[in-house]
């Protein structure tokens, strides 16, 4: 297969995307900045009828998925075959205990915010996942390097888009959105050269990339061999989470109304967007498509600490 559409690649999405509308309420989507290519969304966290945000049920959530994000689809597949061969459910068991021991028990981990990153990506935007990097892990206290994810689309013009990911999970929003774009711009500002900080992720994506089915998957590393003319029809996108304390939130022994919750997100959505538009003009992103997540938490500790013990880890 010499090219491919966007329409195969969403193919290999996974999960139901209606699902995380469970946990997570949409506050506003494709935010612009004049000038700029950004488009900021902003989720909040959803709350029950008796007025109470679930951030464990978020990390449940999150949990459950992991096999999704941290075993290759090749994998995921050949389990569900066996299983479904053998009237079971053991293969993909394995693989999602596989998947759960291959997370840091760090306390300050910023693997949630990937996961997070994953599921807002995949779900929320369609953007496929296309190197699973987690499989490669060989120490559960190291987090890899390069970014953190990548994901891909094809434009109608038929170059591939590829998304590099970011995600900082912050007490503060100002610092977490600086930190984000700091660590996304060399990913896209940087010559292509084997010292670039995006190499190493482009070698992986040209040799481990998985996109379950063998053609498609062949297809998509075409763009990465370099004695290849679709080697030049790669465009550079970021995709950037961040989450970080609201005050907004009823405190735990207070009843929230989830509208004002939403308003409260909405009312400071218009800080947080001025933020992001003076930071990426400060690392020189005005001109790189960027998809943009604010997700402010009750408490970014407490998220960590929740996806942790979600896990079965201790913070």
């Amino acid at each position: 297969m010499a090219e491919f559409t966007a329409e195969e690649l969403t193919k290999i999405l996974s999960g139901d995307p209606e699902e995380l509308g469970v946990h997570l309420q949409l506050v506003q989507r494709d935010v612009l900045i004049d000038g700029q290519k950004v488009k900021i969304h902003c989720h909040c966290l959803t709350s029950d009828a008796n007025g109470k945000v679930k951030p464990k049920r978020l990390a449940e959530f999150m949990r459950d998925a992991v096999a999704d994000y941290a075993i290759p689809r090749s994998k995921r597949d050949e389990a569900a075959k066996r299983d479904q061969k053998f009237k079971s459910t053991c293969a993909v068991a394995a693989l999602h205990q596989q998947a759960r021991d291959v997370f840091t028990d760090l306390g300050n981990t910023g693997e949630g915010g990937e996961m997070l990153l994953f599921l807002l990506a995949e779900r929320f935007l369609g953007l496929p996942h296309v190197l699973c990097k987690m499989d490669l892990k060989t120490d559960t206290r190291m987090h890899y390097h390069g970014a953190d994810g990548v994901y891909a689309t094809v434009a109608e013009d038929g170059h591939l888009k590829l998304y590099w990911g970011e995600s900082k999970i912050y007490g503060n929003a100002t610092d977490a959105i600086r930190e984000c774009l700091r660590s996304l711009a060399p990913f896209l500002l940087e010559e292509d050269h084997s010292g670039a900080e995006r190499e190493r992720d482009l070698l992986l994506l040209s040799d481990k990339a998985d996109l379950s089915d063998p053609s498609l998957t062949e297809g998509f590393k075409r763009y990465f061999d370099r004695t290849l003319p679709q080697s030049n029809r790669v465009e550079y996108c970021g995709i950037a989470l961040v989450g970080f304390d609201a005050s907004f939130y009823p405190a735990s022994d207070a009843r929230g109304i989830a509208d004002e919750i939403v308003a409260a997100a909405r009312d400071g959505l218009s800080t947080w967007a001025k933020s992001v538009g003076l930071r990426l003009s400060e690392e020189k992103l005005e001109h790189f498509e960027v998809q943009f997540f604010c997700v402010p938490l009750p408490s970014a500790d407490t998220f960590r600490s929740a996806f942790l013990e979600a896990l079965g880890l201790k913070p």
